[in-house]
């Protein structure tokens, strides 16, 4: 005869395998969370000051002009990048997904291995194809009599050299998603758009494009909140945001408030007034994109 189950030990089961998930989610996200609320209150430099502000590193936000400057590098690098990446990401993703084109897995895996190569890496290497004097970017201009430019010195061009070096990183990751949009599209409905007599634009403009929106949609948004947390580059490849502040983006300024002078409280109010930001952008962005779908 079968045991029958205790009606406690059934609500008590569950609970027993929901444990590691649920520690580990306070742990890590739900608690991390409220301390950065509560440290954002307070003025802490190290051990030595810990008092309660208020909101005043938030009053403080909006009269400093490195956080607005940093804030407008960066959302020009979002913008720039969403402007380059993605069509890029898309012209890659039609590219191979051509059935007729010779060797598709091999150039599907070349145009996404960037995406594993680590940011350090990138920097160190990337310092001598953007060199002055002896980088390659500059060799192949110079053949075409075009003057050197100085890409990671150059307020004019450092931004620019960031944006182009994103567009290396992960332009690969973002092909991988409208690959899988197109493969989804049924053939049936290029199949009856020829018949109509719809020409390669007309396909792209009324099957493609309704067809991939929401991966796009969802592109758009990933990609802006990535930019955002733009780090790595600038600190490592512009040695700390340089030259001057001229690729100090807001992540690096809140590295710098935070861990560099010390002041951790105002870093946790940067990243929350950043996390404010971004929620606002993206509400407008789903906004935006349901209205375009419909």
């Amino acid at each position: 005869m079968a045991r029958s189950t205790s009606p406690e030990r059934a609500g008590v089961s569950p609970w027993l395998f929901l444990f590691p998930f649920l520690a580990i989610f306070l742990t890590f996200t739900v608690y991390p969370l409220f301390a950065s609320v509560h440290l954002s209150l307070r003025q802490r430099v190290g051990t030595a000051i810990d008092v309660y502000v208020g909101a005043r590193n938030f009053a403080g936000l909006v009269g400093d002009r490195v956080f607005w400057a940093s804030m407008g590098r960066t959302a020009y690098f979002a913008v720039l990048s969403l402007l380059v990446q993605l069509p890029v990401a898309l012209g890659l993703a039609l590219l191979v997904h051509q059935k007729k084109l010779i060797g598709r897995g091999f150039f599907r895996t070349v145009f996404f291995l960037p995406v594993l190569v680590g940011a350090a890496f990138i920097g160190v290497s990337f310092v001598r194809i953007y060199g002055v004097q002896y980088g390659s970017l500059n060799a192949v201009l110079g053949l075409f009599g075009i003057p050197a430019v100085d890409w990671l010195r150059d307020p004019k061009w450092v931004m620019n050299t960031l944006v182009l070096t994103g567009v290396w990183m992960f332009a690969g990751f973002n092909m991988v998603y409208f690959l899988a949009g197109l493969q989804g599209i049924p053939t049936e409905l290029y199949e009856a758009a020829t018949i109509d007599g719809a020409n390669t634009w007309q396909k792209f403009r009324a099957v493609t494009m309704p067809g991939i929106w929401p991966i796009a949609a969802f592109l758009i948004t990933a990609s802006t909140i990535g930019s955002f947390g733009l780090f790595d580059l600038p600190w490592i490849l512009c040695q700390r945001g340089g030259p001057g502040q001229a690729s100090t983006t807001v992540m690096v300024y809140l590295y710098e408030r935070g861990f560099v002078s010390g002041d951790l409280g105002y870093a946790a109010a940067i990243g929350w007034m950043v996390t404010v930001i971004l929620l606002v952008v993206a509400l407008v962005q789903l906004k935006v994109s349901r209205a375009w779908s419909d």
